[in-house]
């Protein structure tokens, strides 16, 4: 990720595996990018609605509160819902990506992921976000 002087680009990462968070933290914070993580649904949901972001990357499977409910959620409240949501998961199967489009997700990266994918997918996002600025 190339640090820039312009605000920083917050990320949500609403994802149970610790392994998976600190690896997308160590891969996508860089000063420019800032990656803030939640462990379960309910604190994902809490977070959205408490703070302004600008990607929320989801986990499908969530204790306390699963992830396409969560995305359901927050893309039918108008504060959020413009925020890009991107499932993050191992859950391939086509009901799987199809009930994840249903309930909004802009976006669909499996598990196991290429970190590539993840970081074309920021640039791609804070330079749209650039050009709207």
């Amino acid at each position: 990720m190339a640090g820039n002087a312009q605000a920083p680009f917050h990320i949500l990462l609403v994802e149970d595996e610790p392994v998976i968070r600190e690896l997308v933290r160590s891969m996508l914070s860089d000063g420019a990018v800032d990656v803030v993580c939640a462990a379960n649904g309910i604190e994902g949901l809490k977070l959205a609605r408490d703070r302004t972001f600008h990607l929320i990357l989801m986990d499908v499977v969530l204790p306390q509160l699963d992830g396409v409910s969560v995305c359901r959620i927050l893309k039918s409240d108008p504060i959020t819902a413009k925020v890009p949501l991107y499932m993050l998961t191992a859950k391939a199967k086509k009901a799987d990506v199809e009930s994840a489009t249903q309930a909004g997700a802009d976006g669909y990266i499996h598990k196991p992921f290429r970190g590539a994918e993840l970081m074309d997918l920021v640039e791609r996002l804070r330079a749209a976000r650039t050009a709207a600025d």
